[in-house]
């Protein structure tokens, strides 16, 4: 699969990028498969650190203007950096976009289903019940990435949930509505089979985000997805028996419809352009 990614990108119509691949401390055979592209790619090899430190790596080591990411199970369309670059020079005040995406499961393509067709724009609140950006399909400045400290190499899994609800807070995602993107899913090996309790780690992103100072409707939007979340989480966790894991999560929930925030002057962390980092909680 990985082979079949860089292929994508060299293939790209764009021509006037670098590509950087992170072997995160994989035992299968990655090295070997892409010595055979030479100086076309640099390659960094790490012990095994995540996909957060993994992206987090590759965009230090870069020096574009510009950073788009492609997961080794994903391809990219001929003209997907072409497109998103053309958009970026267009539109300079755009930090981010994102393109359409054709969802491809054990080699069957398929239909995402309602919830997951992609907004455009301010995606805050529909992206607080589930993550409706992909990695692959995001191209970003450089500026903004950094600005806001990047992937949280804390988050096993549903780190882009977290970063884009970090971004969301205050840009404008737009849509390209051309699909660019093949996502390919249904393997044994994918990423978000590899961790149980997903939604402990969008708790853990709503909880970042509501401590960071968001405020108005957001807010409110946010603590209504916290409650429902938590409320799963509970339910789940009295069925095992786990009365404690029970009673924290829901002195989590109380920590913030107790409480009484005033960001004003004294919080900058919310000021326009300033967003929020890994850090911000």
């Amino acid at each position: 699969m990985v082979g079949a990614a860089v292929e994508s990108v060299l293939a790209q119509t764009f021509s006037n990028f670098e590509l950087i691949v992170i072997d995160d401390g994989s035992i299968d055979g990655t090295a070997a498969e892409l010595a055979k592209f030479g100086a076309r790619l640099r390659i960094f090899s790490t012990p095994r650190q995540g996909v957060s430190a993994a992206r987090n790596l590759g965009a230090r080591q870069s020096c574009g203007r510009y950073l788009a990411f492609l997961d080794s199970d994903d391809l990219w369309c001929p003209r997907k950096l072409e497109r998103q670059t053309a958009f970026m020079m267009e539109y300079p005040e755009a930090q981010i976009c994102q393109t359409e995406e054709i969802w491809v499961r054990n080699g069957i393509r398929v239909n995402p289903k309602a919830a997951h067709r992609k907004p455009s724009g301010d995606i805050f609140l529909r992206s607080l019940d589930l993550c409706l950006v992909s990695p692959s399909a995001v191209m970003m400045t450089r500026e903004l990435f950094q600005r806001l400290g990047g992937f949280d190499e804390t988050f096993p899994v549903c780190e882009d949930y977290d970063l884009w609800l970090r971004i969301a807070a205050n840009e404008s995602v737009p849509l390209l509505a051309e699909a660019l993107v093949i996502k390919r899913g249904g393997h044994a090996d994918q990423l978000s089979r590899s961790t149980w309790g997903m939604d402990r780690y969008r708790v853990l992103a709503l909880q970042k985000i509501l401590r960071a100072g968001i405020e108005g409707s957001r807010r409110k939007a946010a603590l209504a997805t916290l409650r429902r979340k938590v409320g799963v989480l509970v339910n789940g966790a009295r069925k095992r028996g786990k009365w404690r894991e029970a009673d924290d999560y829901q002195a989590l929930l109380r920590e913030f419809e107790q409480e009484t925030i005033d960001v004003g002057d004294g919080d900058p962390r919310l000021r326009p352009g300033q967003g929020l980092s890994p850090a911000d909680a």
